[in-house]
């Protein structure tokens, strides 16, 4: 499944999930930090969202109170929610 997020206070734009039952199979960020993200994405594809979550929630950028990683928890938080 396919799932699109707009992330908060950060400079990337929009998150992409790919996630089949409880693994991100593949993800992809729009704007941000390009070699960042994209090392984000490569890490954490084949995990489940759990231990996604618990890695990269509080994360924090320039003082910001959150980052592109705590965006990718909250995504994968919103999400199950859903």
């Amino acid at each position: 499944m396919i799932y699109e997020y707009e992330p908060k206070g950060v400079c990337s734009m929009k998150i992409i999930l790919d996630i089949e039952g409880n693994v991100v199979k593949d993800a992809k960020f729009i704007g941000g930090c390009d070699g960042n993200t994209k090392g984000v994405c490569s890490l954490i594809k084949g995990m489940e969202i759990d231990e996604i979550i618990e890695r990269l929630k509080g994360i924090d950028c320039r003082m910001r109170g959150t980052s592109c990683p705590d965006q990718l928890a909250k995504a994968l938080e919103e999400y199950k929610n859903k």
